[in-house]
């Protein structure tokens, strides 16, 4: 079984490597489900470890319908990531119905070229998932990370291995609430890869004094934060 880690920092990175993984899946605030991290991170994560690197495009938190605008954004960051030589994307996209974006997947799959693709968990907000794992198949996907549409992939591990009989080309890489306690269900029922963070907190300062910077209502997935033209022309009016 290949461990994937999934990392969130540089140190994250190396601590993966020492551990034993066999390779990373590296991205930015694993809060929000991870987005894209820096060309700065990448390129110090591989001067660092030896595995291979996999990096999440998803340019940011929420839901996975893209406007035309961050796509644009997405075909920029795997133009980098070829550049800087890593190993993986790992990406997708949605229809507003939460029905694969197949002409948006297809692009990215093509752009990333000859690069292992995964489909990340966005497949996990997907209704039919048997019918979108052989679309995936269709479309050349290599690795497929989901939870099963459960927030724990142990909860999901029967539907997880009915994904697993379907396609024979596809590994299905479980993911979400992987730990110790758990691991021996996946091995046990063979599954090719595994994917988890292991992640503990440290750096710990006291900040109970302080306001917070987390502003809920940008945490909100069925809507994306954007700056407004109107209201910035407006105060923009006002000072000058």
């Amino acid at each position: 079984m290949l461990v994937e880690v999934c990392c969130n920092s540089l140190e994250s990175a190396i601590n993966a490597q020492s551990a034993g993984a066999d390779r990373i899946e590296l991205c930015s605030e694993l809060g929000v489900g991870g987005i894209t991290p820096s060309s700065g991170l990448i390129q110090q994560v591989q001067k660092h470890i030896n595995i291979p690197i996999h990096v999440l495009l998803r340019p940011r938190s929420g839901h996975f319908t893209y406007t035309d605008t961050e796509f644009e954004v997405m075909h920029k960051d795997i133009e980098v990531c070829i550049e800087l030589g890593v190993d993986g994307i790992v990406s997708g996209a949605l229809n507003s119905d939460n029905t694969i974006a197949i002409e948006k997947t297809k692009i990215l799959i093509s752009k990333s070229k000859p690069l292992h693709f995964t489909f990340h968990r966005a497949f996990d907000w997907i209704d039919d998932q048997k019918k979108a794992l052989l679309q995936l198949e269709e479309l050349g996907i290599d690795t497929v990370l989901t939870s099963g549409k459960l927030g724990a992939a142990e909860d999901a591990i029967n539907q997880l291995k009915e994904l697993k009989r379907l396609s024979s080309r596809i590994t299905i890489m479980p993911g979400g609430g992987v730990n110790a306690a758990n691991i021996s269900a996946f091995k046990k029922a063979e599954f090719k890869a595994i994917h988890f963070s292991g992640t503990s907190f440290v750096n710990q300062v006291d900040t109970s004094t302080k306001i917070t910077m987390n502003s809920k209502k940008h945490f909100a997935e069925n809507e994306v934060a954007v700056t407004n033209e109107k209201i910035v022309h407006q105060i923009v009016q006002l000072i000058k």
